[in-house]
Formats: C-alpha cells, sequence, structure tokens
C-alpha cells in the first residue's frame, strides 16, 4: 500500500483500484483494547491529478474486544468507507478540507488505515450472552446482583410493597 510519487503520475490516465487484504496484528501490542483483529480489507480507488491524490476507500474487518462489563470476549466487526487526500506538491493557498502531505515521495496509506481502525474502536462494548461465558466477571455476590432495565422496571421497591397492599385492598371494596 505505498506509491511513489512517479508511480502514482504513471497511474494518473490509467486510475488506480485497489483491492488488498493487510494485515494489522501489530495493533494488538500497541493498544491494550484490541485482543485480536482479523486481516483487513482495503478496497478502492484513487483519482490522481498533478497536485493531489485521493483515495476512495472501503476498510472491513473484525476485532475482538474486552466487553466492558466483564471482560470477555466481543466479536466486533467493521465497516468504514473514507476518502483521504495526500497533496503531491505542497500549495500556497489555503483548503477547507483535510488533507496529508507526502513525506519524501512515498504515499503511504498503512499509518492512516491504522489511525482509522483505532478511531472506529467504541468507548464501550457489551457481550450479549454473559451467563455462558466461563471467564465473565461474576454477575452476582452477597447482597447484590446485575439485573437488566426490564428487571428493574417489574421490580417493586421494597420501601413501597405495603402501599401497593393498601391499593389492592382498596380495589377489591
Amino acid at each position: 500500500m505505498k506509491w511513489t510519487i512517479s508511480q502514482l503520475h504513471q497511474l494518473q490516465s490509467k486510475g488506480l483500484q485497489i483491492d488488498d487484504e493487510i494485515d494489522m496484528s501489530e495493533l494488538v501490542t500497541g493498544q491494550s483494547d484490541i485482543r485480536d483483529i482479523s486481516p483487513v480489507t482495503v478496497k478502492g480507488r484513487a483519482d490522481i491529478s498533478s497536485t493531489r491524490v485521493t483515495f476512495h476507500l472501503s476498510i472491513s474487518g473484525s476485532m475482538i474486544l474486552p466487553c466492558s462489563r466483564t471482560l470477555v470476549d466481543v466479536h466486533y466487526p467493521f465497516s468504514i468507507d473514507t476518502t483521504e487526500t495526500f497533496l503531491l506538491k505542497p500549495t500556497d493557498y489555503d483548503t477547507d478540507e483535510d488533507y496529508y502531505l507526502v513525506n519524501g515521495d512515498v504515499v503511504d496509506l498503512i499509518p492512516i488505515i491504522k489511525e482509522i481502525i483505532l478511531l472506529e474502536i467504541p468507548m464501550q462494548v457489551f457481550c450479549d450472552d454473559v451467563k455462558n461465558e466461563k471467564d465473565a466477571a461474576p454477575q452476582s455476590g452477597k447482597d447484590w446482583e446485575v439485573i437488566s432495565e426490564e428487571e428493574l422496571n417489574k421490580k417493586v421497591d421494597p420501601r413501597l410493597a405495603g402501599l401497593a397492599k393498601f391499593f389492592e385492598n382498596g380495589e377489591s371494596k
């Protein structure tokens, strides 16, 4: 996923189609939030002009992230559509769009793709079925238990239980 500026100028008339699979396993060692990541599929195209290259990319794959409540592994698929612009020649005018300047004479998409994937990690991920996971954090203990919002709405506050009995007796008269 690296091209020199001269290679990109040669592809200017033909266009550049991208369909590649990238190993991003180094994100696992660099990030404590990512436990595993599948090979990432990158598809798209590049619009090349004499002053800029604009990549229209679709990035997809899946990660294993820790559940925010129980720390069990959660499979998290992602699919990102993005447009990234590299300026081949520094310009004197300001543009409103975001862009990258080329370091040396090589356009490298790998660091940009890593950054986009890291930004895709959600703040919280929850496991759906906690009770069947053996390494999950406990869901109950002495005088406490984790309950869902539906269970909370159905449960009557013990301080108001006597009041509920009062209204039941009043309706039967």
